[in-house]
């Protein structure tokens, strides 16, 4: 039997890698490309599978996006498309911010993308993603 791994991996351009083509990673790949071709972030402001530290948990971003000082802007949260974009998912979003303190929030799972932008002390949905130089 043939090893049918490239048929298996994705290519993540941010990690320079090929990667298991699990079903959450064909979602965060196909947002990379969105955020590079439609919202106009430099792949070099982005970063994926951030990992960081909430006290003693260990925590991954999906994607992380900075601004043009390296500050935090965007956390990108992705799901399998079976998963629903509930509460629970914009629960671990909003852990993942107590580090971060980004300006956006934005989960999809390829079916739907919620995105909420800072609004005071919290977050407020917008009606569409925002692009980089908007951020």
């Amino acid at each position: 039997m043939e090893n049918n791994a490239a048929e298996k991996t994705l290519y993540d351009p941010l990690r320079h890698i090929r990667v298991r083509a699990t079903e959450e990673e064909k979602v965060r790949q196909w947002f990379i490309s969105v955020l590079t071709d439609s919202c106009k972030v430099p792949p070099s402001h982005m970063k994926s599978e951030v990992g960081f530290r909430l006290g003693d948990k260990r925590l991954r971003a999906d994607i992380l996006i900075w601004d043009r000082n390296a500050y935090p802007l965007a956390v990108v949260e992705c799901k399998k498309p079976s998963v629903a974009l509930d509460a629970a998912v914009l629960d671990q979003a909003i852990r993942y911010n107590m580090v971060l303190d980004v300006r956006w929030i934005i989960l999809t799972n390829g079916n739907s993308t919620v995105v909420l932008h800072r609004d005071g002390d919290g977050f407020a949905v917008s009606d569409a993603l925002p692009r980089y130089d908007s951020m």
